[in-house]
Order: structure tokens, then sequence, then C-alpha cells
């Protein structure tokens, strides 16, 4: 499938964040701009060197990289698979109160698959826009925001002041990210959701497919109602321009910082 990836490089921006707000203290603070040379940490720190080397090559490099202030990376490709049963259904629609942050259709396959990565220099993590290119009607569109925050060192959010703390884990070579709990956030207050409240344990997977390509798993499954979601995407991996007028040679490697997925 057709593939495209930018990045734009701009003047590094530091922006002032208190160490209380990161929560692990073996985390490298690491401001808003290009990385040492040894790359961004942040993800090997939280899983241990162990379990990071247990990753595949390809998985390591891209999310080794950085993106820096006014830089963007984007990520094209297609849903090669999802399921959802009735319960699954009905929260899908119910989530459309907080933005629709999970896929609305229930049988996707062979839609266009578009996911986008800026800095999020507020926090120091990563803003996230998918763009789904459903058969019928507009496409849609999730946005949500990683952040090295929290008991875990990791959380995601979603908005409306819902996010969900994560967990890193090797898997053949891939990597996993695991819910650890639910949580609202509002006025500088936060609450922790009750399993109840919850829609089970959420996996995201990023598994590498050789050739520059990658697949992206979201399962949800619930401890009385089954496996509510399960999709798969397939995308391409990045090129970055370098501004080359010859093709290079080794069509992977960035000069700019790019971002993984």
């Amino acid at each position: 499938m057709a593939f495209a990836a930018n990045c734009f490089p701009a003047a590094p921006v530091a922006v002032p964040t208190s160490r209380a707000q990161l929560p692990a203290a073996r985390l490298r603070r690491q401001p808003c701009r290009p990385g040492p040379a040894d790359g961004d940490r942040r993800y090997r720190d939280l899983m241990g060197e162990h379990a990071w080397n247990a990753l595949a090559p390809a998985v390591r490099r891209r999310f080794a990289k950085r993106l820096a202030f006014g830089q963007s990376v984007v990520y094209q490709g297609e849903i090669t698979e999802t399921r959802m049963n009735l319960a699954g259904r009905l929260l899908v629609q119910a989530a459309r109160l907080i933005g629709s942050p999970l896929p609305l259709e229930p049988k996707a396959r062979g839609e266009a698959a578009v996911v986008a990565l800026t800095a999020d220099c507020g926090s120091e993590g990563q803003h996230w826009t998918r763009l789904y290119a459903w058969r019928r009607g507009f496409p849609q569109i999730v946005h949500s925001a990683k952040r090295f925050a929290g008991p875990t060192g990791l959380e995601e959010y979603v908005g409306y002041g819902v996010g969900v703390a994560l967990t890193l884990h090797e898997e053949n070579g891939g990597l996993r990210f695991r819910s650890a709990g639910y949580f609202l956030t509002a006025f500088g207050w936060r609450l922790a959701l009750p399993d109840w409240l919850t829609p089970g344990r959420m996996v995201i997977g990023h598994d590498d497919l050789g050739g520059g390509r990658f697949a992206f798993t979201l399962q949800l499954t619930h401890p009385r109602l089954g496996e509510l979601l399960h999709q798969v995407s397939q995308f391409n991996d990045t090129r970055c321009d370098d501004g080359a007028a010859a093709p290079r040679k080794d069509p992977w490697p960035c000069t700019a910082p790019c971002s993984p997925l």
C-alpha cells in the first residue's frame, strides 16, 4: 500500500516540567527536543534491559526514536481484521460520549488507516491522531495522548478526563501495552474507576512483520462479557526524507528524529 512520511525539523523548545510530574525516578528527564545519541530511552527504562533487548531490532529502533517540537510523522496502512460481540458494539456506541476513542465499524476490513504522531511538549509525551476511512460516511478521527506519568510510568488519555495506566511487556519479539487501571481526572483530582465501570483488560500490540512493515493490534476483553473488540491493522515503516536528490541506499534510517507507533 502506498505510504508517505514526513519529518519537519524545527528549533528545539524546552518546556519546564517539575520532576514531581515524572512518576518513575529511574526515567531520564528528556525535554521536548531530539534525544541523545543513544536515542529516546523512556520505553527502554520502563521495560528494563532484558525485556527491551528481547524485542525485535526493528521494534527497538522505532521506539527509540523521538519527535522534536514542530515535527510530525505519518504512518499509512489498512485495517486487516475487526470483530466485536454485541456488548462490544454497545460499548463503542456509548464511548461516543467521550469522543469515540474506539473504532466504530464492527466488521472493518480493507479500509485505509492513517496514524499521525506529534510531540506533546506540555507533558513531554506524544499526541496520537488516528484516521479510519470507512466505506460509508465520514472518516472517524480518534485522538489520544501518551504521557510518561502515573504509578506505572506510562498513561494514555483519550479525552474528557478519561485515561488508563499502561504497563510494557515483550512477547515473542513484539511490544505489548497492557492496561493497569482506568481513571478519571478533573480539576487536579484523580479518581480510580472500579472494575465494574471499566471495559476490562486492554492489550495494544506492536509486532514487526519484516520488510519495513508492522502490525498494530487492539484488544478489549471483559471478565464476564468476553472479547468485546479485536482489531488488527498493518502499517508501513517510516521513511524520512533527508532532502537527498538520489534515493538512499538504506531507506529506513532517519536523519531527522521520528517517533514510533
